[in-house]
């Protein structure tokens, strides 16, 4: 780590509640080890006032200005993010239709001097992230443009339920909504090796909520959570405010690149990246999205 990873870091981030530049000291392997604690348990953890409460205003404004960049077109997905109509037995939850009304800048949209892109990019936040769970390196997605987003949910709409394309998400509220936009997720519903299907569909149909958590979350908290496999969604946003959250995508494996159906629907624009990869995408796993 060189002096200048750690002071850019220390700008952003309090080093008395999160020793970021001093990996191995008692705080980082304390703050480090409830973090794993509450993945364990619950599948998500949240670092509070992760982002100095005098830069909060700064981490706000810098996302606003660039929300008017999103890709916003309503359509109608599935949770798996595949298209939906997709060849499926009658009762498959693919099968599931919902309205996905949020939007998302992409990252060759959001500036490299914003606090976003210095967290994302930062060799002593990826560290961080990658102890707290309990991975020996995190990468950077290689996609070009939903390595890190901004999403953006406008009033009157949600983000429905949806698995991610990586294994672990990290993302950070920088504008609350008014009313509503409450986070929901289903821990661990399914794993690499078990899709889960009938779990899955209660959910979804809305007959089965025992799975489900809602998470209240404030401008400047980091989460952390396992959206790979868990299922999860933003709640319909109200009053006249839009709800912005930075979500920094990171994966175990260098080279992950989002399929050409998911990124067209995220920003409507596919780039050359995404056709070369479609062939030799780099999978874990075996599931369906």
């Amino acid at each position: 780590m060189t002096a200048s990873e750690a002071q850019a870091v220390e700008q952003v981030v309090d080093p008395d509640r999160y020793p970021l530049p001093e990996p191995g000291s008692p705080h980082w392997l304390d703050v480090v080890s409830r973090a794993r604690d509450e993945l364990d348990r619950h599948g998500c953890t949240v670092l509070s006032d992760f982002v100095r409460p005098a830069l909060r205003e700064v981490l706000r404004r810098e996302c606003a200005e660039i929300a008017p960049s999103a890709h916003y077109d309503v359509e109608v997905v599935n949770a798996y993010n595949i298209a939906i109509d997709t060849p499926l037995p009658a009762d498959h939850p693919a099968r599931a239709t919902m309205e996905r009304g949020n939007a998302f800048v992409a990252r060759d949209r959001i500036p490299a001097h914003s606090i976003i892109q210095q967290l994302y990019t930062s060799p002593v936040f990826q560290r961080f992230v990658a102890e707290c769970f309990g991975l020996p390196a995190l990468h950077e997605l290689a996609d070009p443009l939903s390595g890190l987003v901004l999403n953006v949910v406008s009033p009157g709409m949600s983000h429905p339920w949806h698995f991610d394309t990586n294994e672990f998400t990290v993302s950070m509220l920088t504008q609350e909504a008014e009313t509503g936009g409450v986070f929901e997720y289903c821990p661990n519903i399914r794993s690499a090796r078990a899709e889960n299907f009938d779990d899955v569909r209660g959910v979804l149909s809305g007959r089965d909520t025992r799975l489900i958590r809602r998470l209240s979350l404030r401008p400047g908290d980091l989460q952390l959570f396992k959206g790979r496999y868990s299922l999860h969604r933003v709640g319909t946003v109200g009053g006249g405010t839009a709800r912005h959250s930075a979500i920094f995508a990171y994966s175990e494996r260098p080279g992950v690149i989002g399929s050409v159906e998911r990124t067209r629907q995220l920003f409507g624009r596919v780039l050359p990246a995404h056709h070369a990869a479609e062939a030799h995408s780099v999978r874990g796993d075996e599931l369906l999205d």
